[in-house]
């Protein structure tokens, strides 16, 4: 049986755990329970070996996922809109306030099976499965899979850093007209370019800027922690906000995963597919904006 998603241990800078690897590296499976029971019944093998979840890697090592998927599992009847769909992938539009996957019933995964058409391809998947992560107050595209071989090569394109993502934001404060931001996460590198499209005073937070942003890598949190690197966390973002006043409480964080583009993993054409910007967005900028403009005037 072909494993559904592969990955290739590099250099490491300490020492690390078999599960503490695939918390943070693996795709198709984002939960520490999950992950640990993957690994106890042989679902996750290293180097072609099923071993402990304490055994610490080196590199070079291979580490392999086989049969992510389960079947039987609770349907979430939440709605979703549906971007692109056909027999082995699909692409939603993902709302802020939901965990992709996990412990938790309300995921975006149990989900998916209430939103999808059935494929008619074999090696299908026990459920389509989500094949990267968006957080739980980010909201846009997310990339699903049905089959085992459209998991293998999404999961291979992510890793590569081969998706081309494109984000929008609004942060705190007047942001550079572009910009480049290389500073490592978790001792890993991680580059992000950003260019504003807006700026507007603001009564609350001074300024606020909407802003495009593309990472060039994939790390965990990588465009919170290098906005707020920078001085401009992101509205809303109360785990990373460097300033102390986040502009309206309860409407969210403002980030969103705009646009993507990959190739296709049963035709390899170059899908894309863009989003517009979230009303939410529209409004605060034009809302702030007039408030701004009645108390000066």
């Amino acid at each position: 049986m072909n494993p559904v998603e592969k990955l290739i241990v590099g250099k490491l800078e300490n020492p690390v755990r078999l599960l503490d690897f695939c918390i943070s590296e693996m795709q198709l499976l984002n939960s520490r329970k999950g992950i640990k029971n993957a690994i106890k019944s042989g679902m996750i093998k290293l180097n072609g070996k099923q071993v402990e979840s304490a055994r610490y890697l080196n590199k070079g090592d291979k580490v392999e996922l086989f049969g992510a998927a389960r079947s039987g599992h609770k349907v979430f009847t939440l709605k979703l809109e549906v971007c692109y769909e056909d027999d082995d992938i699909a692409v939603i539009n993902k709302p802020a306030g939901f965990e992709v996957s996990g412990n938790k019933f309300k995921t975006i995964q149990n989900a998916l099976s209430h939103n999808l058409k059935p494929s008619a391809k074999t090696g299908l998947l026990g459920r389509p499965v989500p094949v990267h992560r968006l957080d739980y107050s980010t909201s846009g595209l997310l990339v699903c899979a049905k089959t085992h071989s459209a998991a293998a090569s999404l999961g291979k394109q992510f890793a590569e850093n081969k998706v081309f993502k494109t984000y929008h934001a609004i942060v705190n404060g007047q942001t550079k007209s572009n910009g480049e931001i290389n500073e490592d996460i978790g001792g890993k590198k991680a580059k992000t370019t950003y260019s504003t499209i807006k700026t507007i005073p603001s009564l609350v937070a001074g300024d606020i800027s909407l802003i495009e942003l593309h990472p060039a890598t994939g790390r965990r949190h990588q465009l919170r922690i290098h906005l707020s690197g920078i001085g401009h966390s992101i509205v809303g973002d109360k785990l990373y906000n460097n300033d102390g006043s986040p502009l309206l409480k309860g409407k969210g964080m403002f980030l969103c995963a705009s646009s993507l583009s990959f190739s296709h993993p049963g035709n390899g054409q170059k899908i894309e597919i863009p989003l517009p910007l979230p009303h939410k967005f529209i409004s605060l900028m034009e809302r702030e904006a007039k408030k701004h403009k009645a108390k000066n005037s």
